[in-house]
């Protein structure tokens, strides 16, 4: 696009949150408060109270953002290159904290100038219309905005350049000179799924094996009522997932796939993520009511631990890798709980050992990939690159362990009071060692992406081996 010798000497004001980058960079720091600061939130309304400028600040002087990795607009920072070649100014115009706007800009590396909420005027709307006719005079700059507010900005401007929709497009040329638009993608029902993680569903299976293990699956009650227990659990976790994700935003930027998930990657805004994480949350709520109040208080427990993993535990080397074997066990206690199946010593035992084991090598992938990159350590976990050969020792020990735990389990009484003939069980053994040896055998190969669990719901020789199992309890029955 030429421009004309009048468009280059106009300064270019562009917007930065959702329109440089599509997040806002207000919630994230609150998340961040919320994250490294918990009980900083309690002066939260006394901050608001004192007005919003005096919110940002107080709220950006406590908590960092890392701006080197947010989502920036590509299509919009090159059409903005291309306009500083030709000798125009460009003007860093947001109604985030100075703080904030001045990391932004001198990371960019394209800004002339910053105008920025300061603490005591909070420039947004009407508020940065004034800043901007007072620096350039009425019609004496072009604005690059993406939202509603930005309407009260445009009619001062000589040009309206739009990221948004069609629609947002056709009301600014109303107020000012129609420029380029930025087609802005809206948030999708396909995004939320993946940023439930529904897929994540298929551990809660785990459920249904107190029941199934004692041969009571059967019974229309327990059934119904492990049903129940397993949407309770699966929307639980989902809002833990969507929290999570929220909590680790600037750690996920860092990851070479986890930067695409919906709210690192700004396709999804923060602050709806809160939202709907809440909505969840109490929909689960609702449901293991309807269960009993034994699954609340496993439910409430998996709650509280995955709260405290996230929040602290996921960074303590050993600690996060036991916590996670820890809730994949605890479904099996929900499922107990739902169904008033008694859980046995032998299977607790057997899934700590192997969780542990499934753990520790959705940690040594991490590990292994940031390694392979040239880092020493992975973003947000505890582990540099020299614990790979003690990550690989626990993870396969504990996997071994957990089979032996399952072979004494087979030549136990209550193996045999559940079993007509327990001997053809013994070949569920050498599948296992199989199985753990192979995944192992990926794992240190860098050829584990995914969890381990959803590897082998996906692998097909892991389901035949799943297969094989199931069809040598039935003849053990």
């Amino acid at each position: 696009m030429s421009l004309s010798p009048t468009a280059v000497s106009v300064p270019l004001c562009v917007d930065l949150d959702g329109t440089l980058t599509a997040i806002d960079t207000l919630h994230e720091t609150v998340l961040g408060l919320a994250k490294d600061a918990p009980l900083a939130l309690l002066s939260v309304p006394g901050w608001i109270a004192s007005g919003k400028a005096t919110f940002k600040r107080e709220v950006s002087s406590r908590a960092q953002i890392d701006v080197s990795c947010l989502p920036y607009r590509e299509d919009l920072l090159e059409w903005l290159r291309a306009e500083r070649a030709t000798g125009r100014k460009l003007v860093l115009a947001t109604a985030a904290d100075r703080r904030i706007a001045d990391a932004v800009a001198a990371h960019l590396g394209i800004f002339d100038e910053v105008i920025a909420s300061d603490g005591a005027e909070n420039l947004s709307g009407d508020g940065k219309r004034a800043a901007l006719v007072a620096r350039f005079g009425e019609r004496g700059f072009d604005y690059v905005g993406n939202d509603e507010v930005d309407l009260k900005v445009w009619p001062s401007a000589r040009q309206a350049v739009v990221v948004g929709t069609a629609s947002l497009a056709e009301r600014a040329a109303k107020l000012a000179e129609a420029g380029p638009v930025f087609a802005a993608v809206p948030g999708s029902l396909k995004l939320w799924i993946k940023a439930a993680r529904l897929y994540q569903w298929v551990k809660n299976l785990l459920i249904f094996l107190p029941a199934l293990l004692a041969h009571r699956i059967a019974d229309p009650a327990v059934l119904g009522s492990a049903a129940l227990a397993f949407l309770a659990f699966g929307l639980c976790a989902s809002s833990v997932y969507l929290f999570n994700d929220l909590l680790d935003l600037s750690s996920d930027r860092r990851h070479k796939r986890k930067r695409h998930r919906p709210f690192a990657s700004g396709a999804l805004p923060a602050s709806r993520g809160v939202a709907v994480g809440i909505a969840l949350f109490l929909a689960a709520v609702a449901i293991a009511v309807q269960v009993g109040w034994q699954f609340c208080a496993v439910l409430s427990a998996y709650y509280l631990f995955t709260w405290a993993y996230s929040l602290r535990y996921k960074r303590a080397a050993i600690v996060d890798v036991m916590m996670l074997a820890g809730l994949y066990t605890i479904r099996i206690v929900a499922g107990g709980a739902a169904t008033g199946v008694t859980v046995s010593f032998w299977l607790l035992a057997f899934s700590m050992f192997i969780f542990l084991s499934l753990a520790v090598v959705k940690r040594y992938a991490e590990l292994d990939d940031a390694n392979r990159a040239g880092k020493a350590k992975a973003a947000g976990r505890g582990y540099s690159a020299e614990d790979l050969p003690l990550l690989l020792s626990l993870g396969t020990a504990s996997g071994f362990a957990g089979i032996v735990v399952m072979a004494l389990y087979i030549n136990s009484p209550e193996s045999a009071a559940l079993y007509s003939d327990s001997k053809p069980m013994w070949l569920i053994c050498p599948l296992l060692l199989y199985w753990i040896a192979r995944v192992w055998l990926l794992t240190t190969r860098g050829q584990m992406h995914d969890d381990p669990i959803l590897f082998a719901i996906r692998d097909r020789i892991s389901i035949a081996i799943i297969a094989a199992i199931g069809a040598i309890v039935v003849l053990a029955i």
